[in-house]
């Protein structure tokens, strides 16, 4: 953040790769950077992502514990190394607690195309719950828990584009968020052997913090697509991303806050009042794929059979669950609003001005509300369906 246009970006993660590889870490090796178009020649390395395709759970527990050893090297790594090439280390409490979370709450600013309750009372939480009597500043991989492994061995650690010096919590917060939709395993015990290799103890509620913070990147960076989704946009995938993310920070938030959050009623999907025509769709889109060998237009398809997913469930479940939230607003409001759009105005108002003794009640409608949009989604939620954090306790 604050390197400039993409050439900077691009040049600034190859020389953090090449650092890393100096201190014999597991990265591809740089051939060459090329600043127009902006890329990077680099190694290719053998292997895949997402330890849920592990061949065994003593494969699984290996790798995991191969990337924690590897986690503990690059925060050991002097800090100056990476001053050195132009990152600036973040100083005193505040910063340390906040990470780069303005930098995504720029990009939400600059964008926002609506109004967004629960993201703003996320970010006003975490401004206002900021951990102290953190001091440590080093290099995080800071989307953590990215690399790939082959026959059991970590073969090469990936994406530093949003690597920042910082609180190394950060970084072990992020690997529950990558649990989210890349299974790592046991988070606990990966947790556990960071500690056995650094001597160092780690708070669980730091480190709910720190994954509500870095969770809520997710949501700062979707919101606007989701807004106002580009032409052929995969919108479920979107969707799932910045839906069950806020859930999770607001679950989070609910947790340090010591409030409980209870789940709405969701009703069974009622057959749809136009079934005829959303099977006949269905059916046709399913069609297309099986005759269609264009991996592009497969892939548009298939979008297109996620949306019909979620438009079946709006038509079967959205009615009920629409009269639910809009009492809950009411209560919540004090008056009925004239529609959803000034509905949603005056609830981001609402939240904007609370003070700390009404975090309870926000927590409980917004969690409510981001659970009812879920529903909406069900099976088009794909990977993220049912999707659960892990705890921090170890």
């Amino acid at each position: 953040p604050g390197m400039g246009g993409s050439s900077a970006l691009i040049k600034l993660e190859a020389d953090i790769l090449r650092i890393l590889e100096r201190h014999e870490l597991p990265v591809p090796h740089i051939y060459g950077v090329c600043p127009e178009p902006a890329g990077i020649v680099m190694e290719c390395s053998a292997g895949r992502a997402n330890l849920a395709t592990a061949e065994s759970q003593q494969e699984r527990e290996a790798v995991l514990d191969q990337y924690i050893d590897a986690l503990v090297v690059m925060h050991s790594i002097d800090p100056r190394e990476f001053v050195a090439i132009g990152m600036r280390p973040l100083e005193g409490t505040d910063q340390l607690a906040l990470g780069d979370l303005c930098v995504w709450e720029g990009v939400f600013r600059k964008n926002k195309a609506r109004p967004e309750p629960a993201i703003e009372f996320a970010l006003r939480w975490l401004k206002q719950n900021r951990p102290t009597g953190r001091g440590r500043c080093v290099f995080l991989h800071a989307d953590s828990g990215q690399f790939i492994y082959d026959q059991g061995k970590l073969t090469a650690l990936l994406d530093f584009e949003l690597s920042y010096l910082g609180d190394p919590a950060a970084d072990l917060a992020g690997l529950r968020t990558r649990d989210i939709s890349e299974p790592l395993g046991d988070i606990g015990r990966a947790y556990r052997r960071y500690e056995e290799q650094t001597g160092e103890a780690i708070d669980s509620r730091l480190i709910d913090y720190h994954t509500a913070r870095f969770a809520l990147v997710t949501s700062l960076s979707t919101a606007h697509v989701c807004a106002n989704p580009p032409p052929r946009l995969n919108l479920p995938q979107y969707l799932g991303w910045y839906l069950v993310y806020t859930r999770i920070v607001l679950e989070l938030i609910a947790g340090l806050e010591g409030v409980t959050l209870e789940p709405p009623p969701l009703p069974e999907p009622a057959p749809a009042r136009h079934g005829p025509s959303w099977q006949a769709l269905s059916s046709l889109v399913a069609g297309m794929m099986e005759d269609s060998e264009d991996k592009v237009q497969c892939y548009e398809l298939d979008t297109a059979s996620r949306l019909l997913t979620q438009l079946q469930r709006i038509d079967a479940m959205g009615g009920e669950l629409d009269r639910q939230d809009w009492r809950e607003r009411i209560d919540l409001l004090g008056a009925e609003p004239a529609d959803w759009a000034s509905s949603d105005e005056a609830l981001e108002q609402r939240v904007l001005t609370a003070g700390p003794g009404e975090n309870a009640v926000l927590l409980r409608y917004l969690y409510r509300h981001t659970v009812r949009q879920i529903a909406l989604l069900g099976p088009a939620l794909r990977e993220l369906e049912g999707a659960q954090l892990q705890s921090a306790a170890h």
